[in-house]
């Protein structure tokens, strides 16, 4: 015969292990729903919003969002489209991993205000992205840009202050 243990009988010992389980596998099953509900979620998501388009430089994937269709029908329309792409004007160019950085920063904030609809209409640059666009306004136009003087407070001149609608024509 078996001795008891402290808490009772040896033959208990397997029924009270077998009880604490029952919970802890519960929980383990709920979280790996909720795990795989997320991640079902997010894929279905990330290929609904086409997300994959959004790592190219084709103007089309900007169109995805019909917020931005006006800035893509005016850039279609304007100079700019036999030399310049969405991301030449609106990512970094000095390296790789700001320019994914800007773009990711991006992507996540326009699919956030595109879902919660609390978008601004019609859309208006947002700091980062103008600081990013006029950097590559000089770096382009670099020769027209180094003929002209620095503003009186010695801050590099503001490409839009002339030219705020470059690049987005208003179609007539």
């Amino acid at each position: 015969m078996t001795e008891p243990d402290a808490l009772g009988g040896a033959e208990d010992a397997p029924a009270r292990a077998k009880a604490r389980a029952g919970p802890r596998r519960f929980w383990m099953v709920a979280l790996a729903a909720l795990i795989g509900v997320f991640v079902g979620l997010s894929f279905y998501t990330f290929s609904y919003a086409e997300g994959l388009s959004y790592f190219s430089d084709d103007p089309n994937s900007c169109m995805n969002c019909h917020v931005m269709r006006d800035q893509f029908e005016s850039w279609n329309h304007s100079s700019h489209k036999a030399v310049a792409t969405c991301n030449d004007c609106h990512t970094p160019h000095h390296n790789v991993v700001a320019k994914y950085t800007v773009k990711a920063i991006n992507g996540f904030n326009h699919s956030l205000h595109f879902t919660l609809g609390t978008f601004p209409d019609p859309i208006r640059i947002k700091a980062m992205n103008e600081r990013v666009a006029l950097e590559n306004c000089r770096t382009c136009h670099v020769d027209t840009v180094s003929q002209m003087h620095a503003s009186p407070g010695g801050e590099q001149a503001d490409c839009v202050a002339c030219h705020g609608n470059e690049g987005h024509r208003t179609i007539e």
